[in-house]
Protein backbone atom coordinates (compact mmCIF):
# COMPACT_ATOMS: atom_id res chain seq x y z
CA UNK A 1 0.00 0.00 0.00
CA UNK A 2 1.58 3.31 -0.55
CA UNK A 3 2.01 5.97 1.36
CA UNK A 4 -0.17 8.13 -0.27
CA UNK A 5 -3.21 5.48 0.90
CA UNK A 6 -2.16 4.99 4.17
CA UNK A 7 -1.92 8.86 5.30
CA UNK A 8 -5.44 9.18 3.39
CA UNK A 9 -6.16 6.20 5.64
CA UNK A 10 -4.99 7.82 8.54
CA UNK A 11 -6.75 11.10 7.99
CA UNK A 12 -10.20 9.25 7.29
CA UNK A 13 -9.76 7.74 11.14
CA UNK A 14 -9.20 10.48 12.26
CA UNK A 15 -12.01 12.29 10.77
CA UNK A 16 -14.35 9.21 11.39
CA UNK A 17 -12.92 9.44 15.33
CA UNK A 18 -13.63 13.09 15.48
CA UNK A 19 -17.07 12.71 14.44
CA UNK A 20 -17.29 10.04 16.86
CA UNK A 21 -16.45 12.55 19.95
CA UNK A 22 -18.40 14.93 19.01
CA UNK A 23 -21.70 13.06 18.69
CA UNK A 24 -21.27 12.10 22.81
CA UNK A 25 -23.80 14.40 23.29
CA UNK A 26 -26.23 13.05 21.51
CA UNK A 27 -24.94 9.42 22.45
CA UNK A 28 -24.35 9.71 26.19
CA UNK A 29 -27.06 12.43 26.45
CA UNK A 30 -24.54 14.88 27.92
CA UNK A 31 -25.36 16.98 30.11
CA UNK A 32 -28.29 15.47 31.45
CA UNK A 33 -25.94 11.99 32.32
CA UNK A 34 -23.00 13.70 33.90
CA UNK A 35 -25.42 15.69 36.58
CA UNK A 36 -24.30 13.28 39.47
CA UNK A 37 -21.10 14.30 38.99
CA UNK A 38 -19.58 17.42 40.30
CA UNK A 39 -19.90 20.86 38.00
CA UNK A 40 -15.76 20.27 37.36
CA UNK A 41 -16.05 17.17 36.60
CA UNK A 42 -18.55 17.36 34.45
CA UNK A 43 -17.27 20.43 32.82
CA UNK A 44 -13.54 18.75 32.51
CA UNK A 45 -14.92 15.45 30.82
CA UNK A 46 -16.88 17.74 28.12
CA UNK A 47 -13.96 19.82 27.65
CA UNK A 48 -11.42 17.22 27.44
CA UNK A 49 -13.60 15.60 25.08
CA UNK A 50 -13.80 18.69 22.53
CA UNK A 51 -10.18 19.20 22.74
CA UNK A 52 -9.83 15.80 21.73
CA UNK A 53 -12.25 16.01 18.72
CA UNK A 54 -10.54 18.55 17.72
CA UNK A 55 -6.69 16.94 17.99
CA UNK A 56 -8.07 14.11 15.29
CA UNK A 57 -9.21 16.85 13.09
CA UNK A 58 -5.67 18.50 13.43
CA UNK A 59 -4.00 15.42 12.64
CA UNK A 60 -6.20 14.31 9.78
CA UNK A 61 -5.72 17.82 8.28
CA UNK A 62 -1.93 17.22 8.56
CA UNK A 63 -2.00 14.01 6.94
CA UNK A 64 -3.91 15.24 3.83
CA UNK A 65 -1.78 18.75 3.38
CA UNK A 66 1.40 17.77 4.37
CA UNK A 67 2.03 14.26 3.21
CA UNK A 68 5.38 14.56 2.37
CA UNK A 69 6.52 16.40 5.56
CA UNK A 70 4.70 14.03 8.03
CA UNK A 71 6.49 11.13 6.12
CA UNK A 72 10.07 12.59 5.73
CA UNK A 73 10.38 15.48 8.11
CA UNK A 74 11.20 14.50 12.10
CA UNK A 75 8.19 16.47 13.55
CA UNK A 76 5.48 14.76 10.90
CA UNK A 77 6.92 11.54 11.78
CA UNK A 78 7.48 12.23 15.59
CA UNK A 79 3.25 13.02 15.14
CA UNK A 80 2.80 9.67 13.31
CA UNK A 81 4.71 8.07 15.68
CA UNK A 82 3.14 10.40 18.55
CA UNK A 83 -0.50 8.30 17.39
CA UNK A 84 0.56 5.28 16.82
CA UNK A 85 1.37 5.27 20.62
CA UNK A 86 -1.93 7.32 21.19
CA UNK A 87 -3.83 4.58 19.68
CA UNK A 88 -1.90 1.79 21.52
CA UNK A 89 -2.38 3.41 25.04
CA UNK A 90 -6.19 4.12 24.14
CA UNK A 91 -5.52 -0.12 23.85
CA UNK A 92 -4.71 -0.89 27.05
CA UNK A 93 -6.70 1.63 28.73
CA UNK A 94 -9.75 0.01 27.23
CA UNK A 95 -8.72 -3.34 28.14
CA UNK A 96 -8.30 -2.04 31.72
CA UNK A 97 -11.45 0.65 32.08
CA UNK A 98 -13.56 -0.65 30.07
CA UNK A 99 -14.06 -4.30 30.26
CA UNK A 100 -17.21 -4.42 28.98
CA UNK A 101 -18.49 -7.83 26.48
CA UNK A 102 -20.31 -5.82 24.19
CA UNK A 103 -20.36 -6.38 20.03
CA UNK A 104 -20.08 -2.42 20.13
CA UNK A 105 -16.92 -2.42 22.67
CA UNK A 106 -15.03 -4.79 20.72
CA UNK A 107 -15.41 -2.97 17.27
CA UNK A 108 -14.13 0.06 19.39
CA UNK A 109 -10.56 -1.74 20.29
CA UNK A 110 -10.79 -3.34 16.95
CA UNK A 111 -10.48 0.38 15.41
CA UNK A 112 -8.20 1.80 18.29
CA UNK A 113 -5.64 -1.06 17.21
CA UNK A 114 -6.13 -0.02 13.45
CA UNK A 115 -4.99 3.20 14.60
CA UNK A 116 -1.59 1.78 15.70
CA UNK A 117 -1.25 0.20 12.57
CA UNK A 118 -2.09 3.18 9.91
CA UNK A 119 0.11 5.43 12.06
CA UNK A 120 2.81 2.75 12.11
CA UNK A 121 3.00 1.85 9.25
CA UNK A 122 3.96 4.92 7.25
CA UNK A 123 7.23 5.18 9.69
CA UNK A 124 8.30 1.81 8.00
CA UNK A 125 8.49 2.52 4.55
Amino acid sequence: MSTQTLLLLCALHSFGFAAFHLAFWRLFDWPRSLRDTTRPNRAIVQIANLQLAWVFVAVGLACLLYPDEMTRTGPGRAILAGMALFWAIRCVAQLAWLRINHPLVHTLSALFALGVLLFAMPLAG
